[in-house]
């Protein structure tokens, strides 16, 4: 494993020290992996949901209405459920 030091300020320094008095974190490199760890989780769904947007932006715009889109979800849904339950 790597060692990388970093600088805080004596507040954030301080803030760091009373999340592993808590007993969660065994010290505060746990702290700060455990933090990067979320960070990385909330970057692969933020890009993710982009995707998803890009996907839909690309789609067109549709002609049907609110109603027949539902219909057509409903009526795959029902098929599906049909097909497993099948």
């Amino acid at each position: 494993m790597a060692t990388m030091n970093i600088s805080l300020p004596d507040q954030m320094k301080a803030w760091v020290e009373a999340q592993t008095d808590g007993g969660r974190y065994s010290n505060s490199s746990d702290y700060v992996r455990d933090l990067i760890r979320r960070e990385q989780i909330k970057a692969e769904k933020i890009a993710n949901m982009q995707r998803l947007i890009d996907e839909a932006y690309a789609s067109g715009i549709s002609d049907q209405t609110p109603r027949e889109i539902f219909e057509d979800i409903r009526a795959e849904y029902l098929a599906e459920t049909t097909r497993k339950a099948g």
